[in-house]
């Protein structure tokens, strides 16, 4: 059961000063928003220009001349009137600005290399590395538009005893980087190849302790990255870089005029303390990994989609109470809640209805770390009353975001 009002706020006297912006700040500030002059492709081919229209059927003409039918991820690309394969095509002429030849160039490369990778098979693989997934790469979850998330962190390789298990040899560097692409394949395997439809996934790559990896995982990394440019064109709607250190915005503005305008209109920066709530504006809360801020468990996924959460924010200065009313005896109340960065107080405590009845201290108040991931709980109350949690930002200068969500289990039913 839903509170009628469930947040109070209750602000501090004076307000904070307003702190000068960094040049990673700046930078992030330019590049979190899509630019207007970037639009993702809808492949409704009645919304082609007429030199698009004709680039598509070029393409068909010269593939049927070139090399004969063939097929990527079970479609026929020049199957007549099939939607799908016209999807696929677009993306090649996209990626070369509908210059045919070069596109049937990156198309026929890119069916080779599909034959020689067996990429095609590629699902069906134990490739024995299965203490990487949830942890260095892996697809979780979809963003607010239905795009399936596929998170990157390669942190984990600073310590030498993983990347010697792992990447020690040349072998294993083949290994992973075949581990790697099943992993997209996963992604792409969730893509609807339909005009209007989810046709691409959204990347998130974690810069946390990049700078501490051998020279051997950034030669791997830059070889993945290829192998997703050549092969997987326009797979990637936003590119999400997180915990992004001072010095990346140097490395940025020396690449970024080899970028193209579309690809740059793609980045988003965000730097160390502002993942969460970058994240939020284009994932909801429940489907974020509570290590990113978010209240999704990895093990949680299989069963079926998250319950909804509240998102709220907490300004500088302010102390938030969530108060869940009307919580019967008898009843038990589950609860998650989580905020970008913590960095406050928090404390739960449950209100008795009745007179004379003494306030609960649930979880007691204690100082939440930044590391620190989403509190889940649960408490049975013995008599009537309100449960609230809350979130005392009183002592920091900073705006944050913040989600949570409950369950009311009666004895006898179950309220939401």
């Amino acid at each position: 059961m839903e509170a009628s009002s469930p947040l109070s706020v209750q602000q501090a006297s004076s307000n904070p000063p307003i702190s000068k912006k960094s040049f990673v700040s700046s930078m992030e500030n330019s590049t979190t928003l899509s630019s207007p002059s970037f639009k993702e492709d809808t492949y409704f081919i009645s919304l082609l220009k007429p030199s698009e229209k004709k680039a598509l059927q070029d393409l068909k003409e010269m593939l049927m001349a070139s090399h004969g039918n063939d097929s990527m991820w079970g479609i026929s690309l020049l199957a007549e009137n099939d939607e799908r394969a016209n999807v696929i095509l677009l993306k090649f002429l996209r990626a070369r600005d509908f210059k045919v030849p070069e596109a049937l160039t990156m198309l026929l490369k890119c069916l080779d290399w599909r034959k020689e990778f067996k990429a095609d098979k590629i699902l069906e693989e134990d490739l024995g590395l299965k203490e990487l997934e949830d942890v260095v790469s892996y697809m979780h979850g979809y963003d607010k538009d239905g795009h399936p998330v596929c998170y990157n962190a390669y942190g984990v390789f600073k310590d030498k005893e993983i990347y010697e298990n792992f990447l020690g040899d040349d072998e294993k560097l083949k290994k992973f980087l075949r581990w790697r692409i099943q992993v997209l394949e996963k992604g792409i395997k969730l893509l609807h190849f339909k005009p209007g439809g989810v046709n691409s996934i959204i990347q998130i790559t974690d810069l946390k302790d990049m700078h501490m990896l051998k020279r051997e995982l950034r030669v791997a990394a830059n070889e993945i990255i290829t192998l997703f440019q050549d092969n997987y064109p326009e797979m990637v709607a936003r590119k999400i870089f997180i915990n992004v250190p001072w010095y990346f915005s140097m490395l940025y503005s020396m690449v970024s005029p080899f970028l193209t305008q579309r690809t740059k209109c793609k980045f988003v920066i965000s730097k160390e303390g502002d993942v969460a709530e970058t994240l939020y504006k284009f994932i909801r809360p429940e489907d974020i990994p509570v290590r990113y801020g978010g209240l999704s468990r990895h093990n949680e996924l299989h069963n079926g989609p998250s319950k909804p959460a509240s998102e709220f924010t907490i300004k500088g200065g302010e102390k938030v109470n969530i108060q869940i009313e009307g919580i019967e005896g008898g009843a038990t109340i589950t609860w998650d809640i989580v905020v970008g960065g913590w960095e406050l107080e928090y404390c739960a405590e449950f209100v008795p209805i009745s007179e004379g009845s003494y306030t609960i201290a649930v979880e007691k108040q204690r100082k939440m770390a930044a590391n620190e991931e989403a509190i889940h709980n649960s408490f049975t109350a013995k008599e009537a009353g309100k449960m609230v949690l809350s979130v005392d930002n009183t002592s920091s200068r900073k705006k944050k975001v913040a989600a949570y969500r409950y369950l009311v289990c009666k004895s006898t039913s179950i309220s939401a």
